[in-house]
């Protein structure tokens, strides 16, 4: 991995964002691919449980997108999601483009072009920091779960399938 002073536009954007806020760390470009959680970790050296992978669903009664921040090694349970926000829908490629801004793969949890629902998988707390997307399918930035929580406003709830999951 490297911090590459080219990033592509939507991590560059991401870049901007994070130094916006004060953030210290980073948008690094990973060699390979991170879009799927195990690909980031690999390419990171970190368990698959301290990424924190942004899941879009559509929240059916008015369409507002649903990001999910949850921990690499957790399947989101959509009914525990549904439960605290509505029914969901699925969300397909180009309903992320138009909400968030981003691709599938590179889905960063700041810099939304429509301010989603959020939640927080709780099961992030359990790392000193973790990495997220930052726009680009090839691009993260280094965080702690509290920065993540207070960069978000995201509400921190229990949304993984199952008892909870271990690193």
């Amino acid at each position: 991995m490297s911090e590459n002073p080219t990033l592509p536009e939507s991590a560059q954007r991401v870049a901007d964002l994070l130094a916006g806020i004060g953030h210290d760390r980073p948008v690094v470009m990973l060699p390979a691919t991170g879009k799927t959680s195990a690909e980031a970790a690999a390419g990171l050296g970190c368990t698959v449980a301290e990424i924190a992978k942004s899941i879009i669903f559509r929240r059916v009664e008015d369409d507002v997108p649903v990001l999910v921040i949850a921990s690499g090694s957790n399947r989101v349970d959509e009914s525990k999601v549904a439960a605290r926000v509505g029914k969901l829908g699925k969300a397909d490629a180009k309903f992320v483009r138009e909400k968030t801004g981003y691709a599938i793969g590179g889905v960063c949890p700041i810099g939304h072009a429509v301010k989603p629902v959020m939640l927080l998988d709780a099961d992030l707390f359990r790392y000193d920091s973790v990495w997220a997307a930052a726009g680009h399918p090839h691009a993260v930035f280094n965080l702690t779960p509290q920065q993540l929580q207070a960069m978000t406003g995201a509400e921190v709830a229990d949304v993984a399938q199952g008892p909870q999951a271990q690193a």
